[in-house]
């Protein structure tokens, strides 16, 4: 305990640091995550469409739907990059 006490002013910027990397390393894994789902329904769409599950103009619609939100997705990591 009086080590403890002791070795705060050292153990503590330590512990700050490593609980700012973990919440780094936390969104950089949502943001992944995200950007993998939405190739993956990109992809189930393209199956669907050319199994001539939807017809083309929903596949369209939905195919533009998709890219924009991993292009919007792609720009928020660039930004996010670039203010770091």
């Amino acid at each position: 305990m009086i080590t403890e006490v002791l070795l705060a002013p050292i153990t503590g910027p330590i512990a700050g640091l490593i609980w700012i990397a973990k919440k780094i390393q936390e969104q950089v894994d949502q943001e992944v995550d995200e950007k993998d789902n939405l190739y993956k329904r990109l992809l189930s769409l393209q199956l669907a469409f050319d199994m001539g599950e939807i017809p083309e103009a929903e596949f369209e619609e939905q195919e533009e739907e998709l890219l924009l939100a991993i292009e919007a997705l792609e720009e928020e990591l660039l930004l996010n990059n670039n203010e770091e």
